[in-house]
């Protein structure tokens, strides 16, 4: 499994995975209009991916990988900064054909390590308390996970310092 910053030819690649093996909702910001993968939509999701190429020191302050497992994009994953240049927000999405194979919990791993090169503290995630992977690769990684009260919503932080232990050994590392 390896990240791979996200230039032409692999956006190209990335958005056949997601109209193939994704919904919309999954991987982007919503776009009005009729649901599926319209043109509207891939061009939406070029431009959005396109938007942080210049990475955690352009505009918006964002990067966005591709996930390659055995030389295939699976999905993608980004990092943003969070309020401040010491706490990095991620999240990620992989093809539904790819999904509960451990490479999550692997991409995690590898997001914390982008995270502390680029000099975090911390990573944090958002996720629903019905999404059982991903809150798997969370307990993987050793977040805290906050879950709000009247709310399905789990806030996660995850440290990053030299007393983490190394998480499990996942596919394909």
């Amino acid at each position: 499994m390896h990240l791979r910053r996200v230039d032409e030819e692999i956006l190209q690649e990335l958005l056949l995975v997601a109209v193939n093996d994704a919904e919309p909702v999954e991987v982007m910001p919503p776009v009005a209009g009729p649901p599926g993968w319209t043109t509207k939509r891939q061009e939406a999701f070029l431009a959005w991916h396109r938007a942080r190429q210049p990475g955690l020191t352009g505009p918006l302050h964002e990067c966005t990988f591709a996930i390659s497992n055995d030389g295939r994009i699976v999905g993608s994953a980004r990092l943003a900064y969070h309020g401040s240049h010491d706490v990095l927000e991620t999240g990620m999405w992989l093809a539904r054909s790819e999904r509960g194979s451990g490479i999550g919990t692997a991409t995690l791993r590898k997001l914390l390590d982008e995270a502390a090169n680029a000099g975090a503290r911390a990573v944090i995630a958002e996720t629903t308390a019905d999404n059982a992977a991903a809150l798997a690769a969370l307990r993987h990684n050793d977040a805290r996970l906050t879950t709000h009260q009247d709310s399905t919503h789990v806030h996660a932080q995850l440290a990053l310092d030299e007393t983490r232990p190394p998480p499990p050994a996942s596919p394909n590392s």
